[in-house]
């Protein structure tokens, strides 16, 4: 089999019909996605992550899902929790958590030698 054979749209849709249950894909389809232009969703994705990312910013790395979701609201940003969280995710950003509990006492790194 040729490489360049492999790399055809047609080709390649015959064997996605063969393999996908219910559901056929053609080149025409094929090539009509490709020449798409960018769907709402993802224009406004973009817009709002780089958002995301510079309130993320601004609040010292901080600002978890829950708080980052009320600091876009209160933006006027309509925007819910879910999608506050996939977006974050795809910017990259993550709150801090929470610090553990602090350590009152401190081994000694010497053998005790009290009676």
């Amino acid at each position: 089999m040729k490489t360049g054979i492999v790399s055809l749209p047609e080709f390649i849709c015959k064997t996605l019909k063969n393999n996908r249950a219910g559901g056929f894909i053609t080149s025409r389809g094929y090539r009509q996605s490709k020449a798409r232009g960018l769907s709402a969703r993802r224009l406004r994705d973009a817009a709002l992550v780089e958002r995301i990312s510079a309130v993320h910013r601004d609040n010292y790395g901080v600002y978890g899902v829950r708080k980052m979701w009320h600091a876009l609201r209160r933006e006027g940003i309509d925007i819910g929790r879910e999608q506050t969280a996939r977006l974050m995710r795809l910017a990259g950003v993550s709150g801090k958590g929470k610090g553990g509990s602090p350590i009152t006492t401190r081994k000694a790194h010497v053998p005790d030698l009290r009676p």
